[in-house]
């Protein structure tokens, strides 16, 4: 039994003895590893661990001074036969000759004037003047041929085209719409619109009284609205007539821009034009 105790007593010994040996290793160890690990952090001493780098010698460039433009004084002179003339001409141009001349260019210039300028005996005309004025002035057209029936006989189909609430048709607008379609200014100061035989076969009045147009005063009025009418019988077949008045209405109201009414001032549906068409087949007009 005894000899047991001093057995385990003395590995007692020994595992302390090594535990404290061990102990006393390990912070020789860490601080090994430390000072391997010191030398490859470029933070802590970057000057001792780079390489120094070899310095560069440093470049002297020479001094460049701008020379002045190699242009001579004075320009060149050829000389010219005396057959031509006695006097020398600049071989080209110089720079003082692009912009203002000198005194003696200015001279030469007011005493013998270039051959197109002594040509033209109006060096201001625009040359698209002359050409205009050159061409063969075409004869205007014929105005259209009026041939109403007597009144007692007249049948008068009529629409309305009227500018929009608070509004008026401006004069040059309304010139050129009916222009557009056809119309010229004819007798009894209001526009017609022929047929291929120079025919009236529609016509627009004004609403405003008298129902004239002035033609020199036209662009600068305005106007209520247009009364579209065709008298009847005419050059075409009634409901033919009724056809291309509701057709030209319609194009016109494109261009304007206002109200189509039939002729009691009624607005102008398509209910209202098949009624019209059907009063025209049973020889009423309204």
């Amino acid at each position: 039994m005894s000899q047991l105790r001093w057995s385990l007593l003395i590995l007692g010994v020994l595992f302390v003895a090594a535990l404290a040996w061990w102990e006393r290793r390990r912070p020789r160890q860490a601080s090994g590893g430390l000072e391997r690990a010191a030398p490859r952090e470029g933070s802590a001493a970057p000057h001792e661990s780079l390489p120094r780098l070899a310095r560069e010698p440093v470049l002297t460039l020479p001094e460049l001074r701008a020379r002045e433009p190699a242009v001579p004084r004075s320009l060149p002179v050829i000389e010219v036969p005396a057959e031509h003339t006695d006097e020398t001409v600049p071989a080209a141009p110089g720079p003082r000759e692009r912009g203002e001349p000198e005194l003696g260019d200015m001279d030469a210039l007011t005493a013998a004037p270039p051959t197109v300028m002594a040509a033209d005996p109006e060096p201001d005309a625009s040359p698209w003047v002359a050409a205009r004025e050159s061409l063969p002035e075409l004869p205007a057209a014929p105005p259209p041929v009026v041939q109403w029936p007597p009144e007692p006989q007249r049948r008068i189909l009529a629409l309305r085209l009227i500018a929009p609430p608070e509004e008026r048709f401006p004069g040059r607008s309304l010139r050129q719409a009916l222009a557009a379609e056809g119309f010229v200014l004819g007798e009894f100061a209001i526009f017609h619109k022929p047929d291929e035989e120079r025919r009236a076969v529609l016509s627009a009045a004004s609403l405003t009284r008298p129902g004239t147009f002035e033609i020199d005063t036209m662009d600068s009025q305005h106007y209520g609205g247009l009364s579209l009418f065709a008298v009847l019988p005419g050059p075409k077949p009634a409901r033919q007539a009724f056809d291309d008045l509701v057709f030209t209405a319609r194009n016109l109201n494109e261009r304007l821009h206002g109200v189509l009414q039939d002729q009691e001032g009624g607005p102008l549906t398509p209910t209202r034009i098949a009624v019209l068409r059907e009063q025209l087949r049973g020889g009423a007009a309204s």
